[in-house]
């Protein structure tokens, strides 16, 4: 007997032990220096992940999703504050560990993290820089966009949740105007067509035909039913799928959402559409960030953080210039071997020309845009079936092609991709705009599948996203050059494996692909470098690429808000092909195309000087085997 209670004893004192040996491990991991700098990598995510229940739906994250799921970001000016400096805390703890007792791999790993938060850190002398809502982004898109395709709608909990969402965006939309006014009070105010811009799209998301005809007092009166809005359709179409609710209980929910979205989200829209039209009064014309405190300096930061390198604007101008030369020779030639010959049209009239082409056009109706969707399924699946040769590593989530949703089209890129979700519960997205299906000309169609698609984005994200055996941290992208600059590569690259063989005109869309890159470099320097306006913008990427004008100005107007970004797919491309090209030299016969598509990809993206060293690496390994 007296055994057995010791044995009792001894039991629970052990489990105690471990319980107080768990407890102090957690709590030294979220609020002090892990004692393990792996623990501290995993601690810097979980602290974003647990700081952005927002974040955490659209990455559907297991476990914290359903913790978080009725929550939105706290995006106050206090709030985002506190979390900057908790970033630079972590980073300040990040080079306190002794970096040479570190194993190769963490490394690598505190290479990555250290020049990720140092770039953060650096930008804090414009901290209100840039442009919060804009026609691209922002709080009155992506909510929107995050409960369409984002949060789950399995049961009722998720419904409550849903609602609870709802009845937060005027908090949220509060916030996020109090943040603009000390942006304003600081002379950063958008140029007056992004407003124009912003204001047309809230205004028609809550019903609102045109901002600049109808009052924001006569909303009552314009208002399209709540249930024509893609909050309530959303909500409709997937709760009446759920099993386990009764239709009595579908109604009540739906009931909810209706009187949500009538008062809490059309209040916050009315609130920020009535921010943004006094704003409009005090905007201008000038679109460039030199116009702002410390443009120039700003502008240096983000080309910094967006191509990771340290060219100066006037390189990347030069960069620009010559690439638009080459490739416009390249894009002549075919057109010359392919009857186009009137010299004394430009090359972009010469496109233009093209793209009116019945033969390349498919109907602009509703039975088009299936049409084009059908077609971008059929280039993915073809190309996905012939890149054994290359790839020996496949991501295992699904692709699906989706056309952008109608209410944020308008002022969309062509195309973006969504990645899938970290639970499986979603597999990749490629989002193709629609607005006018003659956009979407024939012979570009490949190019832009294998760069959103296959072997694009989707290899690329998906892959990094299931990478096993490294920090949390790893497996999001946070490098544009690297990751944009894969995107650009697989296009040249499924030029290489012959996917435009025997078509002329799609390897012409090839080029133009190209093209358009390369004129990025041109414009987004000449717009916030060397002062050009928006329209000298516009024609320079009219005449050099063949697109429309509509579909210029939107690119114009992108890299007008996303200072620098732009620049990053060709930056990054050219890295990628510099750097094979340099393997391929050194390594002569040895060289294997696949084992540099996994060095590439098996590490997850990365600034393009840590890349270089990954191939360097590559390659002296290569060579170190071959001659044993």
């Amino acid at each position: 007997m007296a055994k057995k209670r010791t044995w009792k004893f001894w039991t629970s004192r052990s489990i105690l032990i471990i319980i107080v040996i768990g407890l102090l491990w957690l709590a030294n991991l979220i609020w002090f220096r892990p004692f393990n700098i792996k623990h501290f990598y995993d601690k810097v995510f979980v602290q974003l992940a647990l700081e952005s229940p927002e974040l955490t739906t659209s990455m559907g994250i297991p476990v914290l999703y359903d913790m978080s799921k009725d929550e939105l970001d706290d995006i106050s000016d206090a709030k985002q504050w506190e979390s900057f400096n908790t970033m630079k805390e972590d980073y300040e703890t990040l080079i306190s560990y002794n970096f040479e007792r570190q194993s190769e791999t963490n490394q690598l790993n505190t290479k990555i993290l250290a020049f990720y938060l140092e770039g953060l850190i650096e930008g804090e002398p414009f901290f209100y820089h840039g442009y919060p809502v804009n026609q691209m982004g922002g709080v009155q898109s992506s909510l929107p966009s995050l409960m369409e395709n984002s949060h789950k709608l399995r049961d009722k909990s998720d419904a409550e949740a849903y609602i609870a969402r709802l009845s937060k965006f005027d908090i949220k939309f509060g916030q996020l105007i109090e943040t603009l006014k000390i942006s304003e009070s600081k002379g950063i105010i958008p140029p007056q067509f992004v407003i124009e811009r912003v204001l047309d799209e809230m205004n028609g998301f809550i019903g609102v035909k045109k901002a600049s005809t109808d009052s924001i007092q006569d909303l009552p009166k314009t208002l399209s039913p709540v249930k024509s809005n893609i909050l309530f359709t959303n909500f409709e179409s997937k709760i009446d799928k759920v099993d386990d609710l009764s239709q009595e209980e579908k109604d009540t929910l739906k009931e909810q959402v209706e009187e949500e979205i009538g008062t809490t989200v059309f209040g916050a829209y009315k609130n920020l559409i009535t921010y943004f039209e006094e704003l409009k009064e005090k905007a201008t014309t000038d679109d460039g960030v030199w116009k702002l405190p410390d443009g120039e300096a700003y502008y240096r930061h983000q080309l910094k953080q967006r191509t990771t390198t340290d060219l100066d604007p006037e390189e990347v101008h030069q960069i620009g210039l010559s690439e638009v030369a080459r490739i416009k020779s390249e894009m002549q030639n075919i057109l010359l071997a392919e009857g186009y010959n009137d010299t004394t049209k430009t090359l972009g009239a010469t496109i233009q020309e093209l793209n009116k082409e019945e033969r390349f056009l498919f109907p602009n109706n509703d039975e088009g845009r299936q049409m084009v969707l059908d077609e971008y399924d059929r280039i993915l699946a073809e190309i996905s079936a012939g890149l054994d040769d290359a790839f020996d590593i496949r991501p295992k989530a699904s692709l699906e092609v989706k056309r952008v949703p109608e209410f944020k089209e308008e002022g969309s890129a062509g195309a973006y991709y969504n990645r899938p979700a970290m639970d499986g519960s979603r597999g990749g997205v490629f989002y193709a705009n629609l607005r006018n299906v003659h956009e979407s000309v024939k012979f570009g169609m490949k190019t832009l599948a294998y760069h959103e698609g296959i072997p694009g984005h989707h290899f690329q994200i998906a892959i990094q996203s299931e990478l096993e055996g490294v920090p949390i941290f790893r497996t999001i992208g946070l490098f544009t050059a690297y990751i944009e600059g894969w995107a650009l590569y697989s296009e040249q690259l499924a030029w290489e494996l012959g996917f435009y063989k025997d078509d002329p005109f799609g390897n012409l869309g090839r080029l133009q692909a190209e093209m358009f890159r390369a004129v990025r470099l041109v414009v987004d320097t000449g717009i916030h470098y060397k002062k050009w306006t928006r329209e000298e913008a516009i024609n320079y990427m009219v005449t050099n690429t063949g697109m429309t004008t509509t579909e210029v100005t939107t690119e114009i107007e992108r890299y007008i808000v996303w200072p620098g970004q732009a620049c990053a797919y060709k930056i990054g491309m050219m890295k990628i092909v510099e750097l094979r090209d340099r393997a391929k030299k050194k390594l002569g016969n040895r060289f294997d195309l696949r084992e540099f598509h996994n060095v590439v990809l098996k590490n997850g993206a990365v600034p393009l000087d840590i890349l270089e060293e990954l191939i360097e690496s590559y390659i002296n390994e290569t060579l170190a085997n071959s001659a044993s």
